[in-house]
């Protein structure tokens, strides 16, 4: 019996985390699909509520580009291929730097060289998604500033090592999915979605429940003679 309250227990805490986990891939895309809101301000900090307030919100920044300031997320995938997230400092039209998420690019086009035509100079508009700096997961390695290759988005080590420390809007933008020149880097790799078997193991711990029960009412329906408890006949 305590077995079997523990497997139902089991079932409602994943159906609850099934509910938690429809609510905030709901909360994701509403952000990324609403109308954009402004940027915080160059150079405010914000605590962690207000950097978890704006995460995935849709935003837009215009500005320019420094190319000569790229970073690279390394471990990015894109359909099973190996590659990298390229992350590019924009000097804003209204004063200020913000890090934008370009992009994926496959390892052979990581040198810019190789995709000159993606280097878009002048002023543009970008279109995308804020991004809270993240903290470091505890699998994943160390960032090397000095190879200039990042496994995880640190935004105060990352603006410093690519020179534009000061001044700096506290988020990232990670861009949308609108095409690049030459097709690099591949915009739109804001993941709204999130793994989701909370269902499956809820009937997981729910068929353990049911297949617990229904050995224990048939152990205890069993003739007695079979479990010796009867009375020998004469």
């Amino acid at each position: 019996i305590p077995a079997l309250m523990v497997l139902i227990g089991l079932g409602v805490w994943q159906l609850e985390r099934l509910q938690w986990k429809e609510a905030l891939i709901a909360e994701r895309a509403e952000r990324t699909t609403a109308d954009p809101v402004a940027l915080p301000a160059a150079g405010t900090a914000l605590s962690s509520e207000q950097l978890a307030e704006l995460d995935y919100r849709h935003a837009t920044a215009t500005g320019e580009f420094l190319h000569g300031h790229e970073l690279y997320l390394a471990a990015r995938t894109n359909a099973g291929a190996v590659g990298f997230q390229v992350v590019t400092p924009m000097r804003l039209s209204g004063g200020g730097v913000v890090l934008i998420n370009r992009g994926w690019v496959p390892d052979a086009l990581k040198d810019p060289a190789n995709r000159a035509e993606g280097q878009i100079a002048g002023i543009v508009t970008i279109d995308g998604a804020m991004r809270a700096p993240a903290a470091q997961h505890w699998l994943q390695p160390d960032n090397d500033p000095v190879k200039n290759v990042w496994f995880w988005a640190d935004l105060p080590a990352m603006a410093a090592a690519a020179g534009v420390g000061e001044n700096l809007v506290p988020v990232f933008l990670e861009a949308g999915p609108a095409e690049n020149p030459g097709g690099y880097p591949l915009g739109g790799q804001t993941r709204v979605t999130l793994p989701n078997d909370h269902l499956q193991y809820a009937i997981t711990w729910f068929c353990l429940a049911i297949a617990l029960a229904v050995i224990y009412v048939i152990y205890h329906r069993r003739p007695a003679d079979q479990d010796g408890g009867g009375v020998a006949k004469a």
